[in-house]
């Protein structure tokens, strides 16, 4: 029993060769097309949570204060908003006593009932030889956001 070769059986094989490595080049390409898609949907959500949070940002006032010299012996606490949001009642308080801060301008200005971006408010602060050299101070305040925010800052002389 001789097994003959002809042209047909040679076009056969070489069809069926091709038609693997075809079918081989599929999965590769599908594979590929899968990575890329998974990776294209990484970076929308990606995209997606920093157009929230910018969107979030723009929500949100950002206070912060600082004791500032406007003479020789003159001591200012200025309290500023530096966020694009407006800030309503504007509180401030000194968790740890207050000896530095005429209370008449705290409770004259206060609550400061708006805040706008890049404003500012200033209270006249006296300070003397057995002043602390830190105070803690606690900023409270409202913006677009439904919570009431707070911020504690660290103030030096």
């Amino acid at each position: 029993m001789s097994i003959e070769i002809d042209a047909g059986d040679i076009i056969a094989g070489f069809a069926l060769i091709l038609s693997a490595y075809a079918t081989w080049q599929t999965v590769t390409f599908n594979k590929k097309q899968k990575s890329l898609v998974e990776s294209q949907e990484k970076l929308n959500n990606l995209l997606l949570e920093k157009e929230k949070s910018e969107s979030d940002s723009a929500k949100q006032a950002e206070l912060g204060a600082n004791f500032i010299k406007v003479g020789p012996n003159k001591t200012r606490l200025k309290v500023w908003n530096k966020g694009p949001a407006l800030a309503r009642e504007v509180m401030v308080e000194f968790p740890e006593g207050n000896d530095i801060v005429i209370a008449s301008e705290l409770t004259e200005k206060l609550p400061m009932e708006v805040l706008e971006k890049h404003q500012a408010v200033e209270f006249i602060a006296a300070p003397h030889m057995q002043s602390r050299r830190k105070y803690t101070l606690k900023l409270i305040w409202r913006d677009e956001r439904p919570e009431i925010n707070e911020k504690v800052v660290y103030l030096t002389l």
